[in-house]
């Protein structure tokens, strides 16, 4: 390991350290972060409302020096508004782009699902290609560019479902539980001391890592050793979740992949430069839980994705 590869990985792991400064527990949502910032992949927070989905993210671009912008998603949000659209200008007669937030670093998309599809679905692009096309014109984005979107549970009013291709661009879906009571604890302890989630810098929070330790982090990570037998194994997961009684659709290779991909961050993060079948089932229910569909059926009998992703990691045989 070099100098640089060490140096980025301790900007890294100080992230946790600055967040923790403003979010009470949450490691798991936090490790998250971090891995999708190194596979250069999109994150999808779900919570119910109050359990500090906004300020994780928040916290996070504090950290980070890159350039952040937020979108409140709300049902009259048009595309454009996320995007940007070509503005009249009268002095010269003439159409110019007007940048939408979407150009930026890391977007913070407040409550996605809080707008019809169509509005979702302005994401598609940015989120694959890195480029937004307006009037025929493609335009690409910054680089880095992470999408950290945040969502309430479906069965809440006023939500739309998040289209199932629009699902499969997010690395990884990670649940923001309610806090243990100690944690909640902690939370009310933090505030009745005066602290201000509207106000990160009061609380101390400064930026660790940029776009260098980022760059050698990734880079990094492409150097972790994959055995054929670890491949094997994310494929026969995958697989397993195709063959499934209780699921109506399986992750797809581009799911496989993303495992592979987060199981290596995973690895590199905690001082590793080879994958183990642990860092797989590390990563495998915040990789695959939004690629699957339930059958009706099982939902009826309140089945849970995790718990059948769950079930097939415990059949499927572990290579040695």
């Amino acid at each position: 390991m070099t100098a640089t590869t060490d140096s980025a990985r301790t900007s890294l792991e100080a992230l946790r350290t600055e967040i923790a400064k403003a979010v009470v527990g949450q490691d798991s949502a936090v490790t998250g972060l971090v891995v999708a910032l190194l596979c250069r992949g999109h994150v999808l927070l779900e919570g119910v409302p109050g359990v500090a989905k906004t300020l994780l993210v928040r916290a996070l671009a504090a950290s980070l020096e890159l350039d952040t912008k937020r979108v409140q998603f709300t049902p009259d949000l048009m595309p454009s508004d996320v995007t940007g659209s070509l503005v009249y200008d009268a002095r010269t007669a003439e159409f110019s782009f007007q940048d939408g937030p979407v150009f930026t670093n890391l977007l913070l998309a407040d409550e996605i699902n809080r707008t019809p599809p169509k509005t979702q679905s302005s994401l598609l692009e940015a989120m694959e290609e890195r480029q937004v096309t307006v009037d025929g014109v493609p335009r690409k984005l910054p680089e880095p560019f992470l999408v950290a979107a945040t969502m309430n549970p479906v069965e809440y009013e006023g939500t739309y479902p998040l289209p199932e291709a629009q699902l499969d661009r997010f690395l990884l879906k990670l649940t923001v539980p309610l806090p243990s009571r100690e944690d909640e604890i902690g939370v009310l302890t933090r505030h009745a001391a005066g602290f201000d989630p509207r106000d990160l810098a009061a609380a101390g929070i400064r930026p660790v890592a940029g776009l260098k330790e980022l760059e050698a982090a990734r880079e990094a990570v492409t150097r972790v050793t994959v055995s054929p037998e670890i491949t094997g194994y994310v494929v026969d997961i995958c697989r397993a979740t195709r063959e499934s009684p209780s699921l109506t659709l399986g992750v797809s290779p581009r799911g496989a992949t993303a495992l592979l991909a987060t199981a290596r961050a995973w690895a590199w993060l905690v001082g590793r430069d080879y994958v183990t079948p642990d860092d797989v089932k590390a990563l495998a229910l915040p990789t695959l839980r939004h690629r699957v569909q339930l059958r009706p059926e099982a939902e009826m009998e309140g089945v849970k994705a995790d718990a059948v992703i769950t079930a097939i990691l415990t059949h499927v045989p572990v290579p040695r």
